[in-house]
């Protein structure tokens, strides 16, 4: 089975969900990158990151390559900014073409996934969701339990 994992990450706890996914996997990887990117801290990240929510904004990413049809299965992950998907992610979808496909969905989060599940699948329609999984805060958790935890998801999606 070919997977491919595409994934945005502002903190790293994305990019380490989904290289532990991918060291079990071993697919492809397409981390998305801003073309602009400016890192922020404390309030005034969630100023701005909740500003591009609220505003529907979509910023311009990095150059990629990525053809959803060399894969069976597609693992998609995003941080969730106010309780949705991250614009980078949104900006990704609107730019590439993701139908007929198998797609397991991850977020991290500080507490809360909100409806990014349900947002993902609203713009993600024509395809077939075998999995979700919240990660709480992954960079600040024991390593090992993220590796079983992730191990057990992945027994599950791609059985």
């Amino acid at each position: 089975m070919r997977i491919g994992v595409i994934y945005f990450s502002y903190e790293g706890n994305c990019r380490l969900i989904a290289e532990q996914i991918n060291a079990v996997v071993q697919g492809d990887v397409l981390a998305l990158q801003l073309e602009e990117h400016k890192p922020r801290k404390g309030l005034a990240k969630y100023v701005w990151g909740g500003r591009q929510v609220v505003l529907n904004q979509r910023p311009a990413l990095k150059p990629y390559t990525f053809d959803s049809t060399a894969y069976d299965l597609i693992i998609i992950g995003t941080p969730v900014w106010a309780g949705s998907p991250a614009p980078a992610l949104d900006a990704f979808l609107e730019q590439t073409r993701i139908a007929g496909k198998k797609l397991a969905l991850f977020c991290c989060c500080a507490g809360g996934k909100g409806k990014v599940f349900d947002k993902l699948k609203k713009r993600l329609p024509g395809n077939t969701f075998v999995g979700e999984i919240a990660f709480i805060n992954p960079l600040k958790q024991d390593t090992e339990a993220l590796v079983s935890k992730i191990r057990l998801w992945i027994e599950e999606i791609a059985g």
